[in-house]
């Protein structure tokens, strides 16, 4: 019985008792009684809060789902969106609404997104502007960013993986929380080299000051109510997940079971604040786990961790040579089937998705300037993007991609490093502009792009 019949029927017993009762047979009577309990139950959840968990996307038997259909995806980075929605230093939100509209037009629907940098002005290394100054301080503006950003993302159907921490340097992170922890200045890799930044870091995962600091940080985030559409963080269908943080390492064989307890106890904490989205961790895969697989399945294995991500960098990982890079394609791209397929494994054993979220290439002859070839990396990206295809169409847990980064319609000024005022590109400021980012310009990219992306969506 429907609630037209139902309100009809009352309208019926009031003017017409006779006859209604002489219409409302037992058998629908039974249905009404069903119907008014299932009511009742509604109105109960409301009242409670609780919310209605088909409008996020979900994880059923090892793949998402989004608005009730599979949700296969091909995303991108764009760490700086939060800065460009912001109305203080870095904001743009007319290049936000243009970077928005064509990833929109183009099929990009995920974007991975750092939620705010930590630490002091002034670090040649670091992101500006800072969105934790020091621990509890907030930058205000860069708040309404992410708030902005959402609202503006929520309206075109796209959804955000928003990372909540970083092991390197370029937006604070760890050595922001050991500083504040009494570990006093950490190193910087620019001016200390990275074996003695790594050596810092591995402090990380033992100090409990530090991970308090930053509990309290998630907290903070994920207590927050968006100003403009005026939706609590967690009822957000804008926020596909939660991620721990970018590439969180050990930095250690040594420091594996505190990193283990630790990603463990962070990610129970952001269960318990919001039960409705994903939670992921932001691992590079075994790379970031100081290469024991074992400790990378165990991490992925944790009840609170809803899906799988790795990272992929041939050049970074000395797969190809930066005065090779096109020679050199045949090698990254075998040790990258080889990487893929072993933790496609681990994900088959744990009946979770896997995504490819973080994947680059230089341009050819390693330069940044805008519309320099890119042969390498089309060919690199259209390898990437068959192999998640192939095993998706073929009912495999690989379920998405996020390749690095979006540069969109970014005009860098300084290709070593970004300085302030330059405009953002996908990559962040302690690298080279334009040297690993995807441009509105490169169309070759963008095709290849494009033709992953229609694939894609045949599976949903």
């Amino acid at each position: 019985m429907t609630l037209k019949k139902i309100r009809n029927y009352f309208v019926l017993r009031r003017f017409f008792p006779t006859f209604a009762a002489r219409k409302l047979t037992s058998n629908n009577m039974n249905r009404l009684k069903l119907l008014i309990l299932s009511l009742l139950a509604v109105v109960c959840l409301s009242a409670t809060g609780q919310t209605d968990n088909s409008k996020f996307v979900t994880v059923d038997n090892g793949h998402f789902l989004k608005d009730g259909k599979p949700y296969y995806y091909v995303g991108t980075n764009f760490w700086y969106g939060a800065i460009l929605g912001s109305e203080g230093q870095g904001g743009d939100r007319q290049r936000l609404g243009r970077e928005l509209d064509l990833m929109k037009k183009m099929g990009i629907d995920n974007l991975r997104i750092l939620v705010g940098s930590d630490g002091e002005r002034g670090v040649t290394t670091k992101v500006e502007p800072t969105l934790q100054v020091q621990p509890g301080v907030y930058n205000d503006t860069i708040l309404a960013g992410l708030d902005y950003l959402l609202m503006e993302m929520g309206k075109r159907g796209m959804v955000a993986v928003l990372y909540l921490n970083n092991s390197w340097e370029w937006s604070g992170g760890y050595g922001f929380y050991l500083e504040h922890a009494g570990a006093g200045k950490q190193p910087r890799p620019n001016e200390d080299g990275y074996p003695a930044y790594m050596q810092a870091m591995s402090q990380y995962a033992t100090n409990q000051k530090a991970h308090e600091l930053f509990y309290d940080y998630v907290r903070f985030i994920l207590s927050r109510t968006n100003r403009y559409t005026g939706l609590a963080y967690k009822d957000d269908p804008a926020i596909m997940s939660w991620q721990i943080g970018n590439e969180p390492r050990a930095f250690s064989t040594e420091a594996l079971p505190a990193f283990e307890h630790w990603l463990s106890e962070a990610s129970a904490l952001i269960r318990s604040l919001d039960p409705n989205h994903l939670i992921s961790i932001g691992s590079e895969g075994s790379w970031g786990c100081e290469n024991d697989w074992d400790c990378y399945e165990r991490i992925c294995a944790d009840k609170n961790i809803d899906y799988c991500n790795i990272h992929l960098w041939p050049y970074n990982w000395s797969w190809a040579r930066k005065d090779h890079l096109i020679d050199d394609l045949p090698q990254a791209k075998s040790n990258t089937k080889d990487y893929i397929d072993r933790h496609l494994a681990i994900c088959a054993r744990l009946k979770k998705p896997l995504v490819m979220e973080e994947f680059g290439y230089p341009r050819d002859g390693f330069k940044f300037a805008l519309g320099t070839p890119t042969k390498g990396r089309d060919g690199f990206y259209q390898y990437v993007f068959s192999l998640v295809a192939d095993n998706a169409e073929q009912g495999g847990y690989f379920a998405g991609c996020n390749f690095w980064g979006w540069g969109g319609y970014a005009k860098p000024r300084h290709e070593e490093q970004w300085q302030v005022g330059d405009d953002y590109t996908g990559d962040p400021a302690q690298e080279q502009q334009g040297l690993n980012s995807v441009f509105a310009g490169d169309k070759s990219t963008l095709k290849v792009i494009k033709s992953q992306v229609n694939r894609m969506n045949k599976l949903r």
